[in-house]
């Protein structure tokens, strides 16, 4: 069996850890500045980070099967939890009708959709000079924000977006990484950091609606020809912000290493939690500043439990399509019962 690697395990495991701290704090961003200028600092990174590591893990995407693989992995799943967040939806804001669109991603369920069609682009971007293909990948970005109808819809918009994101991720090598693990590019990347969140708490008007590359430009009110130099800015701050995450990332095994494998776990079924919270009288509670501390407590936990081998085994007939785990774990629980009855 090929030895996993710590380091990208443990990039993985943080940033899922992000994506969950990050959704439990948009319920507060309307009234906190703090908050706000924090949800938008990790935005210009997690997402993009994640995206890019997909890339450089992509690179066996013309091998035999390949295709096929990455269908079931990621199509499959993808109708199944459209159908339940369908009727959770349903359920939880007690709508009229039960309504279930296949072709118009709920939520966080966009990043299938776009990884998919992603692996599918390499066919044609791999094909290309890598120089010329990441800046025609870079231009389609920015000039597909003019198109009106291309938006949430099939998740046209991120896809397009994203796309150069993964590219370079595919492009890039361990040693790119590894060369970040400098005293002074870390420094650096502090520095890169607190500035960034420096800048959105002074200027709490920038609107985070631009690092989430959903919306087509007019639908935020600039649909002129310098709306793309401010997308433009906005791939320039991501790429610098995904870069100095990964400076920081530790490359040593820990309790929380082995469990980067299982983000697809925790992307999938934080959902559930993070809606019935901002639903609840329970939020409210954590809408000071000082106890931004226990909501990262609280990411922590729901990451913590969602990859846990319990919830794994009992949801991986839905995530992954198999039983493998549920089989282990019944096997350990029979080994275990009969000893408690030969005792």
């Amino acid at each position: 069996m090929k030895k996993r690697n710590y380091y990208f395990d443990n990039a993985k495991f943080i940033l899922i850890f992000l994506v969950v701290f990050g959704h439990l704090l948009r319920a507060f961003i309307e009234d906190n500045e703090v908050f706000f200028a924090l949800y938008k600092a990790i935005y210009t990174f997690h997402m993009p980070a994640f995206i890019l590591i997909s890339g450089f893990f992509a690179k066996g995407f013309n091998e035999k099967g390949y295709v096929a693989k990455i269908a079931k992995k990621l199509i499959l799943p993808y109708i199944i939890f459209q159908v339940i967040y369908s009727v959770f939806y349903y359920y939880l804001y007690q709508k009229p009708n039960l309504k279930i669109d296949p072709f118009d991603p709920h939520w966080s369920l966009w990043f299938l959709v776009s990884m998919f069609c992603w692996n599918l682009m390499l066919i044609l971007f791999t094909k290309i000079r890598p120089s010329f293909a990441i800046t025609a990948a870079f231009a389609i970005g920015l000039l597909i924000g003019y198109i009106d109808w291309v938006s949430n819809y099939l998740s046209l918009s991120r896809t397009f977006v994203f796309f150069p994101l993964f590219l370079v991720g595919y492009h890039m090598k361990k040693e790119h990484f590894y060369s970040l693990f400098t005293f002074r590019k870390r420094i650096l990347a502090l520095g890169i950091f607190l500035a960034v969140f420096i800048g959105f708490y002074i200027y709490p008007d920038t609107q985070y609606q631009w690092l989430l590359g959903s919306k087509p430009y007019e639908a935020m009110g600039a649909a002129s020809v310098w709306a793309m130099f401010k997308r433009l800015g906005i791939y320039a701050l991501s790429l610098v912000m995904v870069m100095s995450f990964f400076a920081f990332v530790p490359r040593k095994q820990y309790f929380f290493t082995t469990l980067g494998k299982n983000t697809l776990y925790v992307y999938l079924l934080h959902g559930f939690f993070v809606k019935v919270f901002r639903e609840s009288n329970f939020a409210s509670y954590f809408d000071e500043t000082e106890r931004i501390v226990l909501l990262a407590g609280m990411s922590l936990i729901i990451v913590l439990g969602l990859s846990s081998k319990l919830i794994t085994s009992f949801t991986q007939p839905l995530i992954e399509l198999r039983t493998s785990q549920m089989k282990k774990l019944l096997g350990r629980l029979s080994v275990g019962l009969r000893l408690n009855q030969g005792r």
